[in-house]
């Protein structure tokens, strides 16, 4: 589709209107239009600056991270223009656009806090004290899930759901060691990989009973790969493993345990 001689694999993003998908080829940010894939580029990260994150927002805008020591900014390209929005003086280690409202979250020194794509209406979000995992919101972009980690490693990795409007944080479950986690169409379920090396397995668990359910084995080498995640309308589960010797995508059907969803599900 491209040649790309520093591509990071972590940047490449599809836009909202699926016309063009959007990647880092070292300093450059690119887009490819589809079907053409003719590529340009949109930005060049100054020189000498380090990059974090990166997240398309439901406009198509294009936001992420940029600084260095002790001056960090994140900054909104929209139609070939560049735009700093926050600077801080602490690095920037996670950045989500949420979906269907033009906000953006983010973490610096171990806070997290939501703004306004133009950089106004600056909050704070208080998740549980502790350990945080994988951060990201639900499809609806109605509140944020995550993972919580407790310090005693005896302890279950908790599954929480935090919502901004109403600034509360709850338990949904506690699950079986989940490594990664993500949402279905509605986040009725979700779906997991175990960290446990003893149960490597792709679960799904359901929000009304707190139930868990086994899918397969996963046999990655590395549990944070597997990253499964629901089609659009929640009948399959996809995750990546390296079970047969180099990473692949798998498949595993779940319309006997899931309920079908729309695929602009709000």
């Amino acid at each position: 589709m491209t040649d790309v001689a520093a591509l990071d694999p972590f940047s490449l993003s599809l836009s909202p209107d699926e016309k063009a998908f959007y990647f880092f080829d070292g300093r450059a940010l690119n887009a490819t239009s589809l079907p053409n894939l003719q590529t340009k580029i949109l930005y060049t990260l100054p020189e000498g600056s380090a990059r974090m994150g990166m997240t398309v927002a439901a406009d198509g805008s294009v936001l992420f991270a940029e600084g260095k020591p002790g001056d960090w900014r994140i900054v909104r390209i929209a139609s070939a223009h560049s735009t700093p929005i926050i600077r801080t003086d602490t690095e920037i280690d996670l950045l989500l656009a949420r979906p269907r409202r033009p906000q953006i979250l983010y973490r610096t020194g171990g806070a997290l806090w939501l703004v306004n794509n133009d950089g106004s209406a600056k909050q704070p979000i208080r998740f549980e004290p502790g350990q945080i995992g994988e951060v990201l919101w639900t499809p609806s972009g109605r509140t944020l899930i995550y993972l919580y980690i407790p310090d005693d490693a005896k302890r279950l990795i908790a599954l929480r759901e935090n919502s901004p409007e109403e600034n509360s944080d709850k338990q949904i479950a506690r699950t079986s060691q989940f490594a990664t986690v993500s949402p279905n169409g509605d986040a009725s379920v979700f779906t997991g990989a175990s960290r446990s090396k003893a149960s490597a397995y792709v679960l799904i668990l359901l929000r009304v009973t707190r139930r868990e359910l086994t899918l397969c084995e996963h046999h990655a080498s590395d549990p944070a790969m597997v990253s499964p995640v629901f089609s659009p309308d929640s009948q399959s589960v996809f995750f990546v493993s390296d079970r047969h010797g180099k990473s692949a995508i798998y498949r595993v059907h779940v319309e006997k345990f899931v309920e079908a969803t729309a695929e602009d599900e709000k």
